[in-house]
């Protein structure tokens, strides 16, 4: 059977100030003609289909477009809804559009009820695992302490008990929306950590053929059978070197599993660039980025005049301007964004209490501290659904 996998679409989400619909669009054109022409047998979109909970109408209609050319196409597709999506938005009219092949899977309590189809050497049961967040699905897996790798190891003990049942030589397929240890993540990616754990193991996935993962937006393999398909489009620079692409997985007779990569369009390429001003305006090394999107670093000692109308005229496409003189990092005049640079919510938390008091918290007000912030990110997604 082959598959294609696919993940990250943030319908609706603009790239700085750029609006990236036609780009998204140009996207599902691809998607669409890669099932037609590579005889492509199901589709699998792991998360994120939209940007937000409450997508603009121009997303959710081209997500409608999406749906109805796969559905014309007469190739199943399996999607789950991602940290971004609403799920219960998602998963409106599920049963209706079902029938017309696309299996919307956004209910964690049907983590162990697959979606089954068939190929010439029998079934392959798909098992879509929504975003499960910890404080919210808890309950529903019977675990005591909200943790990402405590919800998936539930939800996977009832695909791989649902699994049981079913014929010998029966292969899965399992969705997920989760950060895995090994993954390598990018700055466009929600923070999804609770109790100052982010990542789960790839073990935790044991006992399937094929992991179909989304939430990283590079596309990585963690294992043969284990990866992302990370997301179509650069929503940061932080993803100027990512290839966009999608997995086209072929799922062998006896549940091996051979993938290849087909690229992604690419609206217009991504490049950062560092320097003095003048140095990025005069160096003919930048001629090749002079078409592309760009973030610029300035490491002039002293702010120069009017840097964006200056770099724009060589850039034309400057969408992120830096400021980072080149200091060392005890310079008082480094900058407290550059300071706080690369450090979690928790450890800014934990050096304000040593600023003030004059020693950082023991072990029982960390967890004091990591407990608000896990509430505080619970209850915003819980107010964000319900909108």
């Amino acid at each position: 059977m082959r598959l294609l996998h696919t993940s990250d679409w943030h319908l609706g989400r603009s790239f700085h100030r750029v609006n990236m619909l036609g780009a998204q669009a140009e996207f599902i054109g691809r998607l669409v003609a890669t099932v037609r022409e590579r005889a492509v047998d199901a589709v699998v979109v792991s998360g994120d289909v939209y940007d937000r909970a409450v997508p603009p109408l121009a997303a959710v209609e081209l997500f409608d477009d999406a749906l109805h050319r796969l559905a014309d196409l007469g190739v199943p597709t399996v999607m789950i809804s991602g940290n971004h999506d609403s799920a219960r938005r998602l998963g409106v009219g599920a049963g209706l559009i079902g029938r017309a092949g696309i299996h919307l899977r956004t209910d964690p309590s049907a983590a162990g009820t697959p979606v089954v189809l068939a190929d010439a050497h029998g079934e392959v049961a798909f098992y879509g695992l929504p975003y499960l967040e910890p404080a919210l699905v808890k309950d529903e897996f019977g675990v005591e302490r909200a943790g990402h790798e405590a919800v998936l190891a539930a939800a996977m003990d009832r695909v791989r008990a649902d699994l049981a049942t079913r014929a010998p030589g029966t292969r899965s397929v399992v969705l997920a929306h989760a950060f895995v240890t090994g993954g390598e993540p990018s700055d466009s990616e929600r923070d999804i950590t609770v109790g100052g754990v982010a990542a789960v193991p790839a073990g935790v996935f044991g006992g399937v053929d094929y992991v179909a993962l989304g939430h990283l937006h590079g596309c990585q393999t963690l294992t043969e059978r284990v990866r992302y398909s990370g997301s179509p489009l650069p929503y940061s620079f932080s993803e100027a070197q990512h290839r966009k692409s999608m997995w086209l997985v072929d799922l062998g007779e006896d549940g091996s599993v051979s993938a290849e990569r087909v690229d992604c369009p690419v609206p217009r390429p991504l490049a950062r660039i560092r320097g003095t001003l003048e140095d990025l305006l005069a160096d003919p090394e930048q001629t090749r980025h002079e078409e592309s999107w760009v973030e610029a670093t300035l490491t002039d000692p002293v702010r120069p005049a009017d840097p964006m109308a200056r770099l724009t005229e060589r850039f034309p496409h400057t969408l992120s301007l830096v400021f980072d003189p080149d200091r060392t990092e005890d310079d008082p005049d480094v900058s407290y964004a550059r300071r706080l640079a690369g450090r979690s919510d928790q450890q800014i938390a934990e050096d304000f209490v040593a600023h003030v008091r004059g020693a950082g918290p023991d072990a029982h007000e960390q967890g004091v501290l990591r407990d608000a912030f896990d509430a505080v990110r619970a209850d915003e997604t819980v107010r964000e659904v319900a909108r």
